[in-house]
């Protein structure tokens, strides 16, 4: 299963000295699904190699995984998303858009409907730690983003996309 690999935007970010961000960058699918349901994102997911995880929302404050990359499957709703920190750019999303956030991007959730709902997921054998930018979190996070393979697969276009496209 494929979804619509049109309307794609790269968001890089730098290390801001709080968090570290990533070389590679932010994926941002718009309408990758037109019929957005969380069924609907976790088959797409699951069928194309990042085992969905879990269903809930965004945290309201800055954060990021120095374990894994994460797929974030807007479900239900809309809301307004930072990511790459205090300093990076915020970005409205809606039901069938799929943003790839590399390990050790900041994201949170600056505001959203009460119906938001986000279908999460992580390639094969991974799953993501939560840090806060915190005093004495790198370099150890550093060291293990640095360790995290590329994925083999694009969550929402398989075996082609600028996951395997862009990243490799």
């Amino acid at each position: 299963m494929q979804g619509n690999l049109s309307g794609v935007t790269l968001e890089h970010f730098a290390d801001d000295g709080t968090f570290p961000n990533n070389v590679l960058p932010a994926i941002i699918y718009r309408h990758a699904l037109a019929a957005a349901s969380p069924e609907a994102l976790e088959k797409l997911f699951d069928q194309n190699g990042w085992p969905s995880a879990w269903r809930y929302g965004v945290y309201d404050f800055h954060h990021y995984h120095s374990t894994s990359h994460e797929c974030l499957g807007v479900a239900r709703g809309a809301a307004r998303l930072q990511l790459g920190g205090p300093e990076g750019r915020a970005f409205e999303v809606s039901a069938g858009d799929v943003i790839v956030v590399p390990a050790g991007v900041a994201h949170r959730n600056l505001g959203s409907r009460e119906d938001f709902l986000v279908v999460g997921a992580y390639p094969p054998g991974f799953s993501a730690d939560l840090l806060r930018g915190e005093a004495g979190e790198r370099p150890e996070a550093d060291r293990r983003i640095a360790d995290i393979p590329l994925p083999k697969s694009d969550p929402v276009g398989g075996q082609s996309g600028p996951v395997l496209e862009k990243w490799g």
